[in-house]
């Protein structure tokens, strides 16, 4: 008997905070927003992120990441489809450099042969070996991705410690529905229109003095 799946407790150490990544390196251009003033307080944070989720990078990756999931799934020609969606320059080093990161860091774990992708490429080519049910990895996965930037707006906002859980306690019902939505979904329900924050990551290219890469 076992408190929870080996399975599920392996995804919830690969994408946490300690997992080596460099996610927290990372801000998909919310350092920008948060400079520009577009981003000032929790409330502004949480209409950020949701976008992004709903809208963006979130919505995209989750279904990258449901298709890379299946036994059958074309790992290379979804690198490239990934690879393809990045926005701007820093869009494609933050998931490339992440996918590499984390497939290197889990090969060690895992002893499997993990080639470096995207990151939602990335973590869908090893959790499938984990055969946890769809919804619950990218249910996983979005988590993590909306707390490393609710992580990132307390430090540079800042926002208090409460504050930044209020704003990712806040998120968790978009999440659910956005996992459920994404497990199903297929390549041709990929589609972004969070536009600002691809605007946002682009400016952040040129910023004299940055605490992120991205």
């Amino acid at each position: 008997m076992s408190a929870a799946p080996p399975g599920l407790l392996n995804l919830v150490q690969w994408l946490s905070p300690a997992f080596p990544t460099g996610g927290f390196a990372y801000s998909h251009g919310l350092e920008w927003a948060i400079s520009a003033g577009e981003v000032r307080d929790g409330a502004s944070v949480e209409r950020w992120l949701a976008d992004v989720l709903r809208f963006g990078a979130g919505r995209t990756d989750a279904i990258l990441l449901a298709q890379a999931l299946a036994a059958e799934a074309d790992l290379d020609a979804l690198t490239d489809i990934a690879r393809a969606l990045a926005p701007s320059a820093e869009r494609l080093r933050e998931t490339e450099d992440q996918g590499a990161g984390f497939a290197a860091a889990t090969a060690a774990l895992t002893g499997f042969d993990l080639a470096p992708r995207p990151l939602p490429v990335a973590v869908g080519q090893a959790a499938r070996t984990l055969a946890l049910p769809a919804p619950q990895v990218l249910a996983l996965y979005l988590h993590a991705f909306a707390a490393n930037l609710v992580s990132a707006a307390v430090r540079f906002v800042p926002l208090g410690q409460t504050e930044g859980q209020r704003v990712l306690a806040a998120l968790h019902p978009l999440i659910d529905a956005l996992a459920l939505e994404a497990a199903t979904a297929t390549l041709d329900d990929l589609a972004t229109s969070a536009l600002r924050a691809d605007l946002a990551a682009m400016q952040h290219e040129t910023m004299d003095v940055r605490i992120f890469r991205t």
